[in-house]
């Protein structure tokens, strides 16, 4: 059962966040939180982000925290966003709106003076959740309910919601996945399914970063296949395939990445075309390449300490998880791997000529120490670079 009121203490109770509170209602304004921080109170949960709604417009929400020395960044002003900062905590303060154009990808808002208004343009009835500064819950669209039964589902009918930004059939599977209980709503899920081609419409961005977050929750493998049964993930991902979906996910540890990797083929040009397609990081794209690679992960001991020097410890463990090679992982983690005991400039040192020839007899010593199962040392391998110098 969901309480009217939230649990006492904790971050509503805090210096940083008590000190915004007192800004901003310091000449008579009335603040309440909202959206995750009070669902995520409600189920015991600590929430990621402290959110304030307020009537003030904000410009009068950066006059009454400045006046209270508090820092304000106006992150998002043109939609009625500023974030407080007291004592190195960041609150984000959105005055009161109402959806006046929307048109799938961005709104233009209106601001306005009626909290029911402000619920009535929000995605999900457990995200349109506020609390007054002392606790006390305001549920206008019946949010604590369907928190309570575990429910997740449009503020009023779906189509209209994820006309307003189609993004919201993505988050409705992390939502789904994160709180629900028994079956996904059928109406939510026949909407995302008939607007599904509308996602094209968004910025790789936004999709990619839904995607992650979907990716890195507990029950992911659900959620992708429900994604998959509403042929949002064919519109999202024509390349996946869900046959190792549920044995990686066993071992990813929240890694959406690597379950990205494993709903993909192992080939790196397709791993490369999607994490590019999807904008990822230049990082990102590397390690997914390097996971979609196929390589040869038998030979013993130093061929595999050979393998985490060449490719990298991340790209041998994604390449044993996507593999199926579960049983390996634990000791490639733990198993040691070396540095070249000697650089450049020890061979040059010994007598070596700078240039091309310097680079080849130093790629030949690191052959050989590799050879050798990273055992030789630098006296070792110094002895084995003066043999190999022209006399």
């Amino acid at each position: 059962m969901i309480p009217g009121r939230l649990p006492e203490g904790g971050w509503r109770q805090s210096a940083p966040v008590r000190a915004v509170v007192a800004a901003l209602t310091a000449r008579g304004g009335q603040v309440r939180f909202v959206g995750g921080c009070v669902r995520d109170a409600l189920l015991g949960l600590e929430p990621h982000d402290i959110d304030i709604a307020t009537a003030d417009q904000p410009e009068a929400v950066m006059a009454l925290a400045r006046a209270a020395g508090l820092k304000v960044v106006p992150t998002g002003i043109d939609h009625g966003t500023v974030t407080v900062i007291a004592d190195h905590c960041p609150v984000e303060v959105t005055t009161l709106r109402r959806d006046v154009e929307t048109d799938g990808r961005h709104a233009v808002v209106a601001f306005t003076g009626d909290w029911a208004a402000d619920a009535a343009r929000r995605d999900f009835t457990i995200n349109a959740l506020y609390a007054d500064p002392d606790g006390t819950l305001f549920d206008p669209v019946g949010g604590a309910a369907d928190l309570a039964a575990g429910r997740v589902r449009f503020i009023g009918t779906p189509e209209a919601r994820l006309a307003e930004d189609y993004l919201r059939g993505l988050r409705f599977f992390r939502f789904h996945a994160r709180f629900a209980v028994g079956p996904a709503d059928a109406a939510a899920l026949a909407a995302i399914a008939a607007a599904r081609d509308e996602l094209r419409r968004l910025s790789a961005e936004r999709i990619a970063a839904e995607l992650l977050k979907i990716l890195a929750l507990p029950r992911a493998p659900a959620a992708v296949d429900l994604m998959a049964q509403a042929g949002v993930l064919a519109v999202l991902l024509p390349e996946a395939g869900l046959a190792r979906l549920h044995r990686v996910h066993a071992l990813a540890g929240g890694d959406g990445l690597l379950l990205l990797s494993a709903l993909l083929p192992d080939d790196p040009a397709v791993a490369g075309a999607v994490a590019s397609r999807l904008r990822l990081s230049r990082a990102e794209r590397a390690r997914m390449a390097a996971a979609a690679d196929v390589f040869d992960l038998d030979g013993g001991t130093d061929a595999l300490k050979t393998l985490i020097y060449r490719r990298g410890r991340q790209a041998v463990l994604d390449r044993l998880a996507l593999a199926g090679r579960d049983g390996e992982i634990a000791a490639v983690r733990a198993l040691p791997v070396a540095a070249l005991p000697v650089k450049g400039a020890d061979l040059l040192a010994l007598g070596a000529a700078p240039g091309p020839g310097l680079g080849r007899l130093l790629a030949g010593i690191e052959d050989w120490w590799l050879a050798a199962g990273q055992r030789p040392d630098r006296a070792a391998c110094l002895d084995e670079a003066r043999r190999r110098l022209p006399s």
